[in-house]
C-alpha cells in the first residue's frame, strides 16, 4: 500500500506550484509591460526631438531638456516677440515662441546664414512667422541655458513692423478685446489658454477618474431650467434676419408668433443648463457630468457675467446634500492641484502681473484646509453683526434676499479666510428643482464661495418627491407640459439625487487672477459684441 505524503511534502509541494505560477505571472506582465511600452513609443509625443506630426521641435520641450540638448540639429517655428540687429547688422537676436510655453528661445542668425535678410527685412519685426533651421548651441546668458544658432532662416509669414497692432508692452486687456484674433500672442492670454487647458484636462481626469459617465446634453431646447426667462430664441420664422417682422406668421386669434409654422413647432431656445437632461441620466447610469457651452440672455456689463460660457455639471443618483458638498470640494482642490503642478510658469507670471494679491499662496491654502461649511441663516447672522464703522455694505443684510458678491466675499476672505460653502438657502431666492426642506422655508442649496470671486459654484439636492415639485412648478407658474419629461423621473423609479453647476470662465478667473471675465475665454460674447 502506498504511503500518503507528509504534511511537510504537501507543503512543500504547494510552495513549488506557487512558485511556479508567480513566475509565470512575472512573465506575463514583463510581456505586458514591453508590449505597453511598444505601443506608446508608437502613439505617444517624445519629450524632445521632432514632434510626432510634424518635422518641427517643441520649444517648450527643447527648453525643458537643456543642456543634453547642444550639439543637436533642429528646426522649430514660432512668432518673434522681438527682432534686434546687433554688430552693426552683422546678427540679429530673435526671440521665437510658438505658444507651447511661456518663455521663448533666443535665436542668433548671423549675415551669412541664408534668409538673413528677409529676418531682419523691412516685412519682418515682432509676429512675423518664422521657420528655423540650426544647431542648439550653449547660451553665454544667465537667461537660459540653451539657445539656437541658426543655418537657415524662412520668412513664413511677414509682419511689417508698424502695422502690427499688438506690437508694443502693456496694452489694456479692454483694447486687446477689440484684438482677439491676435492677443493669444500676448504673454496673458497665452498663460490664460494654457491654464484653460489644463483646467479642462483636470476636470475630465477627475470626473472620470471617479467613475462619471461624460454626457452630451443638447444646446436647444423648449425647456428654462433657471425658469429665470432670459434666454436666446432660436426661431427661423425670420429667415435668418432678412425678414420683416410683418413677414412673421401670427395666430389671428392673439396676435403672438404662429409656431406651429416654426422649425421646432413650438418655442426653442439656447440652453442655460444642461441640468434637467442631466439629471434624466444619472438616475439611469448613476454619475454623470456634462461640460459644455451655455447661454443666458442678460443684459449684463459687468466683469462677472457673458452672454455664453461653458458649464460644468456633475449630477450623482443617491447622493444628500453632504455628498454633493464633499464632490465640489474634492472636485475643486483637484483641479487647484493640477495646475499648480503643471501651470508653475503661467501662474508665476500671473502672480507677478496680473493679480498681485499672492496668488499661488491663496491657491495652495485651498489645497492646506478643509472648506469651511455655514448655514445661509448662520451666514446672516455673521453679517449682521459687522461693525458698520469698520465695514458698511452697499446693500443691506436681510434674512430672505439673494446674497450679493460683496456679502459673500466677506464671508470668504474675513470670517473664514478660505473657501466657504453656505446651504439650506431660502426658498423663495432659489430654483424650483432644488428639495424642499422639513421647515417649509428653506431648500437644500449650496453655494461655493472663494476669496477673490465670491460664488464659485451652485448646487443643491434635486427634489425627488413627485407632489412637492408638482406643486413647485405650479408656484413658479412654469408651463408643466414643459417639464413632463422632468416629472416622470418621480413618477418613474425616483431616487435621491444631488448635483451643481460651476461657469468654467469663473474657475479660470480664479485660478489665474484675471480680473475680468471676459479675458478668461478666448472670444468672449457679451452685449454689444459678437465679433470674430
Amino acid at each position: 500500500m502506498e504511503s500518503q505524503p507528509s504534511e511537510a511534502e504537501q507543503l512543500r509541494k504547494q510552495l513549488e506550484e506557487l512558485k511556479l505560477e508567480r513566475d509565470e505571472a512575472h512573465k506575463r506582465i514583463e510581456k505586458l509591460q514591453a508590449e505597453n511600452q511598444a505601443l506608446q513609443r508608437g502613439v505617444s509625443f517624445p519629450k524632445s526631438g521632432k514632434e510626432k506630426f510634424s518635422s518641427r521641435v517643441i520649444i517648450k520641450s527643447l527648453l525643458r531638456e537643456g543642456k543634453p540638448a547642444i550639439d543637436r540639429e533642429v528646426v522649430i517655428c514660432g512668432w518673434a516677440k522681438t527682432i534686434r540687429t546687433q554688430g552693426g547688422g552683422r546678427f540679429a537676436f530673435v526671440d521665437l515662441n510658438d505658444g507651447s510655453t511661456l518663455k521663448g528661445i533666443q535665436v542668433v542668425v548671423t549675415a551669412e546664414t541664408p534668409g538673413f535678410a528677409d529676418v531682419t527685412g523691412t516685412n519682418s519685426g515682432t509676429g512675423a512667422c518664422l521657420l528655423i533651421t540650426g544647431k542648439v548651441v550653449a547660451s553665454p546668458g544667465k537667461e537660459q541655458d540653451i539657445e539656437v544658432a541658426a543655418t537657415e532662416a524662412v520668412l513664413l509669414g511677414q509682419c511689417v513692423p508698424g502695422d502690427y497692432p499688438i506690437s508694443k508692452n502693456g496694452i489694456p486687456l479692454e483694447v486687446l478685446r477689440e484684438q482677439a484674433h491676435l492677443r493669444a500672442r500676448t504673454n496673458t492670454f497665452g498663460a490664460m489658454a494654457r491654464v484653460r487647458n489644463a483646467c479642462t484636462m483636470a476636470t475630465h481626469k477627475f470626473f472620470q477618474e471617479q467613475g462619471f459617465v461624460n454626457l452630451h446634453t443638447p444646446l436647444i431646447t423648449a425647456s428654462d431650467c433657471e425658469g429665470a426667462g432670459e434666454m436666446f430664441q432660436v426661431t427661423t420664422l425670420l429667415k435668418n434676419g432678412s425678414a420683416k417682422v410683418a413677414d412673421v406668421p401670427l395666430i389671428k386669434e392673439t396676435g403672438k408668433p404662429d409656431y406651429s409654422q416654426d422649425f421646432f413647432k413650438k418655442p426653442a431656445f439656447l440652453t442655460v443648463s444642461g441640468q434637467l437632461n442631466g439629471e434624466m441620466y444619472a438616475c439611469a447610469l448613476g454619475k454623470i457630468y456634462t461640460f459644455g457651452p451655455t447661454f443666458r440672455a442678460e443684459d449684463s456689463h459687468t466683469t462677472r457675467h457673458l452672454a455664453e460660457f461653458w458649464m460644468i455639471e456633475p449630477e450623482v443618483a443617491f447622493a444628500d446634500l453632504d455628498d454633493n458638498m464633499d464632490l465640489a470640494e474634492a472636485y475643486l482642490k483637484f483641479v487647484v492641484q493640477f495646475v499648480l503642478d503643471n501651470c508653475m510658469e503661467d501662474l508665476i507670471f500671473f502672480d507677478k502681473f496680473v493679480d498681485k494679491k499672492k496668488l499661488i499662496e491663496r491657491l495652495r491654502k485651498v489645497l492646506e484646509e478643509p472648506f469651511a461649511r455655514m448655514s445661509y441663516t448662520e451666514a446672516v447672522d455673521c453679517l449682521l453683526k459687522v461693525d458698520p464703522k469698520k465695514k458698511k455694505f452697499e446693500i443691506p443684510v436681510v434674512w430672505g434676499m439673494d446674497l450679493k458678491s460683496e456679502h459673500e466675499q466677506y464671508i470668504a476672505e474675513v470670517v473664514h479666510k478660505r473657501p466657504t460653502i453656505l446651504f439650506n438657502y431660502p426658498k423663495d431666492i432659489k430654483a424650483f428643482y432644488m428639495r424642499l426642506n422639513e421647515d417649509g422655508k428653506t431648500v437644500r442649496a449650496m453655494d461655493v464661495l472663494v476669496p477673490g470671486i465670491g460664488e464659485l459654484m451652485g448646487g443643491s439636492q434635486r427634489e425627488e418627491r413627485l407632489e412637492v415639485l408638482e406643486a413647485k412648478i405650479k408656484e413658479c407658474n412654469l408651463d408643466r407640459e414643459a417639464y413632463k419629461y422632468y416629472l416622470d423621473l418621480r413618477r418613474f423609479g425616483s431616487c435621491p439625487h444631488s448635483g451643481f453647476g460651476l461657469g468654467f470662465e469663473r474657475l479660470v478667473r480664479y485660478v489665474t487672477g484675471i480680473e475680468n471675465i471676459r479675458d478668461s475665454i478666448p472670444f468672449p460674447r457679451y452685449p454689444g459684441h459678437a465679433d470674430f
